[in-house]
């Protein structure tokens, strides 16, 4: 019998959603013949069966997320050989039930999955979901799954919380850094809480926030044992700041605070339909959660006047038309800023929080939301900075016509260092535009609309204005230096003979 289990289709991507099975149990599969659609940021692929055989088992439903190198389904290939020797597969070949599975993999299996998430559970068609520090929401399990999840239980279709208990031993890990996820290890620092003693339900031991917000409600005395002797009157911690910080896990302000759980109001209910956060949505929910939870982001806001830029354009497009061009204003806005980031290099960065370090690119691969039936996704132009306008003209055409198609690859979705949204190509006048993580800073672009201004002559003339709104992470990006990158944008916009002559 052999495990099929989910590859690493991307870098650092951890996990995939099985959309559709395109086998059957009980079915022969060939070698390299498509078992399942998984999809996984934002991108769906076929994912190919290892060996030839049939297909005894499907250990993964549609819409279930897993884990990487988590086993999905199991092939006999000894009845795809028998197959060949002219015999049909004997029907009892195919098990029932888990019971012929042995026991030790049934349980390697129940760790995985569990180790996937603590995030969500789907019953009955219905989810129910509370926040994950990893920003990997929404991740659906089969009920009998869910309650082998280190932390989460299900009771008459409710989700219940379990606290870890403190007798518990934390699990043995390699020596060195404790594995823990960057919000964890802030929660531990506010509470004095030694990570080497909390045991972590991720992932290989990697402690997550609820591990820690448990360890620090079960282990009380843990927490302050390090802190100062408490003062004679009460007895509590006198190293506790001025304002301490709210009690994990709670209402009124904790953190983290669980979700709140959605009830329908009386007599509603038939005018409800509930549909399960999977595919896409799911993907961008999990991406938008995690720009949420690690980044600080901010916003600030110029408008550029491109009357320049819209003549300059309307005398090429015929000649980029020729050479098979669509010409949009994007190419131009595109190179822009490639330039602006070498000036500015803190907006084209990211921040590493496993190591603590400022991660500065000298590369410029820029991300482009693109709205399609399915939801958002954001493809990637790469070196942009050595392209011309016309050839950033073909790559935006040909990345926004994947992306229509459901044509995109995780390579095109993959390394970005800083994004640009058109929200104006809807019409749209302005926004604040969610930051694509790990980038440190999105600019949105909007409408180009005639506005009246007063020019240098203090004359008022009708020009075609355009705002611009860039959210950044402030952890990274000083607001001057923001303003300031924005300001060479606009310069460059407003010039296109620079823009061609210095955007090199």
């Amino acid at each position: 019998m052999r495990e099929v289990l989910l590859p690493e289709l991307a870098e650092s991507v951890v996990e995939g959603e099985i959309l559709k099975w395109l086998v059957g149990e009980g079915e022969s599969v060939a070698l390299e013949q498509p078992l399942c659609e998984v999809m996984t940021d934002k991108v769906t692929v076929e994912l190919p069966s290892p060996v030839a055989g049939v297909l005894q088992k499907r250990l993964a439903k549609e819409g279930d997320v897993v884990p990487v190198h988590a086993p999905i389904a199991l092939i006999d290939e000894a009845a795809e050989a028998a197959g060949r020797g002219g015999e049909s597969p004997a029907p009892s070949a195919v098990p029932e039930t888990n019971s012929e599975l042995p026991v030790q993999a049934e349980e390697e299996r129940s760790q995985m999955t569990g180790d996937a998430d603590t995030g969500s559970i789907v019953e009955a068609g219905h989810v129910a979901a509370s926040a994950d520090d990893d920003a990997s929401l929404f991740k659906a399990f089969t009920s009998d799954e869910a309650v082998r999840v280190q932390g989460l239980g299900t009771r008459g279709g409710e989700t219940a919380t379990l606290s870890l208990p403190v007798q518990t031993p934390a699990p043995t890990r390699n020596a060195g850094r404790v594995p823990a996820v960057p919000a964890a290890r802030r929660l531990a620092r506010e509470l004095g809480v030694d990570l080497a003693q909390v045991r972590g339900s991720g992932p290989n031991g990697r402690i997550r926030l609820e591990d820690v917000s448990a360890h620090a409600q079960t282990a009380p005395a843990q927490q302050t044992s390090a802190a100062p002797p408490p003062a004679p009157a009460p007895p509590a911690p006198v190293s506790a700041p001025a304002s301490p910080p709210p009690t994990p896990a709670t209402k009124g302000g904790g953190f983290p605070v669980p979700p709140p759980q959605y009830r329908t109001p009386k007599g509603y209910e038939h005018l409800e339909e509930r549909v399960p956060l999977r595919g896409m949505r799911r993907a961008i929910s999990s991406q938008m959660q995690a720009s949420h939870l690690y980044t600080v982001r901010t916003l600030t806001v110029d408008e550029v006047n491109l009357s320049k830029l819209v003549e300059f354009r309307s005398r090429v497009k015929d000649e980029a038309q020729a050479a098979g061009v669509r010409l949009s204003y994007l190419p131009f806005i595109f190179k822009a800023v490639a330039a602006a980031l070498r000036k500015y290099p803190s907006l084209n960065s990211s921040y590493d929080e496993a190591t603590g370090e400022i991660v500065l690119k000298r590369y410029y691969n820029l991300g482009m939301a693109v709205a399609t039936e399915a939801g958002l996704t954001v493809p990637v132009l790469r070196d942009v900075n050595t392209r011309s306008v016309f050839e950033l003209a073909g790559q935006v055409t040909d990345l926004a016509s994947r992306a229509q198609a459901g044509k995109l690859t995780p390579d095109d979705m993959a390394g970005s260092t800083f994004s640009v949204t058109n929200i104006g190509s809807i019409g749209a006048l302005f926004s604040f535009p969610i930051i694509n993580v790990p980038d440190a800073a999105i600019l949105g672009v909007h409408s180009i609309q005639k506005r009246p201004i007063v020019n240098e002559r203090d004359e008022i003339e009708v020009a075609h204005m355009m705002y611009l709104s860039l959210s950044f992470d402030h952890r990274l990006v000083d607001g001057a230096e923001a303003a300031r990158f924005c300001k060479e944008v606009i310069r460059l916009l407003e010039n296109p003979d620079r823009l061609l002559l210095e955007a090199i």
